[in-house]
């Protein structure tokens, strides 16, 4: 019964109520009739001195008859009226529960696009109980809408007035560092804290990223993720770990620079936590199941496949991982593909590594 939809378990409740009502009736209607069918007999034995006879046995069976004939056909036609009843319910049923299909419609398109916190279902209708539910998700939307909205704009903020003291950093260090020559020692602390510099500003960087990220993309533009791929693989200077393309046409939509950001992060990713030499990263793009896909794979250390899911998280990196990375490559890549109305995937390598697979909407 729990497996039932309301709709269905709202018409066997009508179904079932009518009949029940209905055969009460038939029950009642057959007492009453019985009581009254010998009163014939009565007048038919006060003709009878005897009381007994064919007239008598005639009243019987008549009675008898129409006692039959009523359960009968009574009962064929409440099975039938019971039967349209329950269609009627079920109609009924779905008329009324209209209104909760749009506050379902509603939620699961918020849910498919966290961009969409801005809709409201904005119901017309008596107030109801069904129209103060929909008033009461518009109001939750709203707050969750504006809690959303102020905290990207605070990051945004922050990491803006945090980009000047940085730049401003940078500079003094490089005039000191290369303006004379300076001592050893002035140039091992110089070059210390340019990287120290380099990693907060690739920090704030990554955290302008992501506020813009969990924003509306805006305009969309055709993009194919083997171009971007393509492109990024080119740009690599040699190194330790080999870069190996496996690259067909991807067509999407979408914003071109937070695509590209999505590429170059989960390259960079693959190379950073990596085999110190001999190591590959494959990058593969192409079509399946209905959507554009980007898959990176790289060799490395094994990944516990617990500690998969919150490497999606901001600042969140595994212990035994260590570079200059910030923790904030595959949470940019999650908000980016959110935002594109994608999907990401990680599992471990079945050799080490990690695999991310990242699913986006098929162009036209």
């Amino acid at each position: 019964m729990n497996r039932l939809t309301i709709r269905l378990r709202l018409s066997l409740v009508y179904g079932g109520l009518f009949m029940l009502s209905g055969t009460l009736l038939l029950c009642v209607t057959y007492v009453l009739v019985a009581q009254r069918l010998p009163a014939g007999g009565e007048a038919v034995r006060a003709a009878s001195p005897t009381g007994e006879g064919p007239a008598i046995e005639l009243v019987k069976e008549t009675a008898d008859d129409a006692l039959s004939v009523l359960l009968t056909q009574g009962g064929i036609a409440l099975g039938i009226v019971g039967l349209a009843a329950t269609v009627l319910g079920w109609l009924i049923a779905g008329r009324m529960l209209q209104p909760l299909h749009r506050v379902t419609e509603t939620a699961r398109r918020i849910a498919d696009a966290p961009n969409s916190l801005h809709e409201r279902i904005e119901m017309d209708g008596p107030q109801d109980e069904v129209k103060e539910l929909a008033d009461t998700f518009d109001a939750m939307l709203e707050r969750l809408d504006h809690a959303f909205d102020g905290e990207r704009k605070f990051i945004a903020n922050a990491s803006h007035e945090l980009r000047t003291p940085l730049t401003v950093n940078r500079a003094l260090l490089e005039v000191a560092l290369y303006r004379r020559e300076p001592t050893p020692e002035v140039r091992t602390l110089a070059e210390t804290l340019l990287a120290v510099n380099e990693r907060h500003e690739r920090l704030v960087d990554g955290l302008l990223l992501l506020a813009r990220s969990e924003r509306d993309i805006g305009e969309r533009f055709h993009v194919d993720l083997a171009d971007l791929a393509d492109h990024l693989v080119d740009s690599l200077p040699p190194g330790p770990v080999t870069v190996v393309p496996k690259l067909a046409e991807a067509p999407t939509n979408g914003n071109p620079v937070l695509l590209e950001r999505l590429v170059q992060n989960l390259v960079e990713n693959g190379l950073r936590y990596n085999l110190p030499d001999g190591g590959t990263v494959e990058v593969c793009t192409g079509v399946a199941s209905g959507a554009a896909f980007l898959e990176v794979r790289n060799t490395g250390p094994a990944v516990p496949r617990y500690e998969v899911p919150g490497l999606f998280q901001p600042f969140r990196r595994l212990a035994d991982r260590t570079g200059s990375g910030a923790g904030l490559g595959l949470s940019i890549v999650h908000a980016v593909v959110r935002a594109h109305g994608g999907r990401v995937t990680a599992s471990p390598g079945q050799s080490g590594g990690l695999v991310v697979t990242v699913q986006l909407p098929l162009a036209a």
